[in-house]
């Protein structure tokens, strides 16, 4: 009985990590506000031609596209004043495997979020200060580990373009069983839409966003656990 609750408890720390990984990429997908000001900073407007109320029709079509059970996506805009299909087929493989990773990430998130949230359940309903801090502890070992493999992540991806040139070749090679990633940026309207530049930005907030998860998470445990030592 022993073994099986250090299992389950190691599990719970290693799961942690995950949770708040793909809680960030899960966050990032899903934000809006990161499509308009990623586009806004990169200059797709000047690179696609395309209106402002064009390229935010283009970020929530994106949105809607990782979230529906559609194979392809779909989206017309307007250009020029007139109306055409923005991504060709080869692009529309291409964010179809993207698509497949993203729910990949959801899975994940689903996953771990079911196993941590029943084992906090247990814990909490045992409403013993043992069966807590040991919770708080694996809050906090979990935590700790999330903020070092975000901080190895960072030296390795985000110290400079250059390094993150490297590693995001490197994903695509490992990611995808396929070279349809390798689009033309003068003619691919997903190049000039989501271009390298975009993707650093969008790391750097996910990496913020799952260390600050961690911190918050890890501080409370971290509290809990000091000012009750005394409880045994």
């Amino acid at each position: 009985m022993k073994i099986l609750t250090n299992i389950a408890r190691w599990l719970f720390i290693i799961c942690l990590p995950f949770l708040f990984l793909s809680a960030g990429i899960a966050w990032a997908v899903n934000s809006l506000w990161l499509y308009t000001s990623g586009f806004e900073k990169q200059g797709v407007a000047v690179t696609t031609g395309l209106a402002k109320i064009e390229l935010e029709k283009t970020a929530r079509g994106f949105i809607s596209y990782w979230n529906s059970g559609d194979t392809y996506i779909s989206l017309t805009v307007i250009k020029d004043g007139q109306p055409f299909e923005l991504f060709n087929q080869k692009e529309k493989e291409h964010l179809k495997d993207v698509k497949t990773l993203f729910w990949l990430d959801y899975m994940v998130l689903l996953g771990t979020g079911i196993y941590t949230l029943v084992y906090s359940l247990i814990h909490l309903l045992r409403r013993k200060t043992l069966g807590l801090r040991r919770l708080a502890w694996g809050v906090a070992l979990g935590s700790g580990l999330t903020l070092i493999l975000m901080l190895v992540l960072g030296l390795g991806a985000l110290l400079g373009e250059d390094q993150f040139a490297r590693f995001w070749y490197q994903f695509h090679i490992f990611s995808f069983a396929n070279d349809l990633w390798l689009l033309d940026p003068t003619k691919d309207y997903l190049l000039m839409l989501v271009p390298e530049g975009f993707w650093y930005d969008a790391l750097r907030y996910i990496v913020f966003a799952t260390a600050g998860m961690a911190v918050v998470f890890g501080g409370a445990a971290a509290a809990h656990l000091k000012f009750n030592k005394n409880d045994r």
